[in-house]
Formats: C-alpha cells, sequence, structure tokens
C-alpha cells in the first residue's frame, strides 16, 4: 500500500494529471475559436445561405471538411504557438535557460574524468 501510496502522491504524477485537465478545457477553448473563424470564412464566400462550409464542393468533389480540417489545423497550431510558445521561449530568455548546446553524453563523461582527476 504505500507502494501505491507513494505512487499517487509523486510530483510528477499530480503535475501531468494538473496538465492534462488543462489541456482539455484549452483544447475547448481553442475549438470554439476555430468554430468562429471558420464561420467569419464562410460568411465570407459566396455561400447559398444555411449552407454550411463544410459542406463545399468544386466540380462535384467535396472539399469542405478537408478545408475545414486543414484551417482548424492551421488555427490550432497558430493560437499554440502564440499562447504556449512564444511565452515559454521567452521565459527561457529571462531565466537564462539555453537548451542549443546541450552537451553529449562522451563530452560530459570527459568533464566528469577531467574533474576528477584534477582532485
Amino acid at each position: 500500500m504505500k507502494g501505491f501510496k507513494d505512487f499517487i502522491t509523486r510530483g510528477n504524477l499530480i503535475e501531468m494529471a494538473v496538465a492534462f485537465i488543462m489541456a482539455a478545457a484549452f483544447a475547448d477553448v481553442v475549438k470554439s475559436f476555430t468554430a468562429v473563424i471558420m464561420d467569419l470564412i464562410g460568411k465570407l464566400l459566396p455561400l447559398d445561405p444555411g449552407t454550411a462550409f463544410s459542406s463545399v464542393a468544386v466540380g462535384g468533389i467535396s472539399i469542405g471538411a478537408f478545408l475545414t480540417a486543414l484551417f482548424s489545423f492551421l488555427i490550432i497550431a497558430l493560437v499554440l504557438y502564440f499562447a504556449v510558445i512564444t511565452p515559454y521561449e521567452k521565459y527561457k530568455q529571462l531565466r537564462g535557460i539555453d537548451d542549443s548546446k546541450a552537451k553529449s553524453e562522451t563530452e560530459l563523461l570527459t568533464e566528469i574524468r577531467d574533474l576528477l582527476a584534477g582532485r
């Protein structure tokens, strides 16, 4: 029982659970934002009143569903970039975190060897 308690109260598990819940809530926000954008795109196109954008067909080929999925993907990627990636990169700059020069295993072992040899 103690092992289970340790597993449940481990920080990583709780952080992951919170991240999952936040991601699900964020997904709903992005989906509704995407729906608004798709409605605006549908209004800009010369469609018959009452025709959904996803049912648009060109030459008898239904491309509306594909375009809807494509635009949704691009909008979600844009929102994630500006809402998550950009602030995270600015945070790393403020903290002085530099991921670009990660040392290889060989470099780390060489550095440890040199430190131990210097004793």
